[in-house]
């Protein structure tokens, strides 16, 4: 059974357009890593400053690796500055 993942984005004052430029630069690298099914990004239809990740892993051992790869570690790095809140990503399966 595969994994899916939820993340949630909310930029911090100003950081709105770097954040979401970012985010965007993420989304074709990873959609090359190994074990990533599918991995896309959405933003709020009612606060356009919200902005959401879901994907699709192989395993947990496929997301696990993940934050290991060079565009990642760079976003790591960069994301405390861009949101309002610890990145929490939550790892869920399917039921129906």
């Amino acid at each position: 059974m595969s994994l899916h993942v939820f993340v949630r984005f909310e930029p911090a004052p100003g950081k709105a357009p770097q954040l979401h430029d970012e985010l965007l630069a993420l989304m074709a690298p990873t959609r090359s890593e190994p074990g990533c099914l599918h991995i896309n990004l959405y933003e709020a239809t009612r606060d356009p400053l919200l902005y959401c990740i879901h994907s699709e892993w192989t395993d947990e051992a496929a997301f696990d690796r993940h934050r290991h790869f060079p565009h990642m570690t760079r976003f790591l790095a960069l994301v405390p500055d861009l949101i309002t809140h610890p990145i929490r990503a939550v790892r869920t399966r399917q039921l129906d």
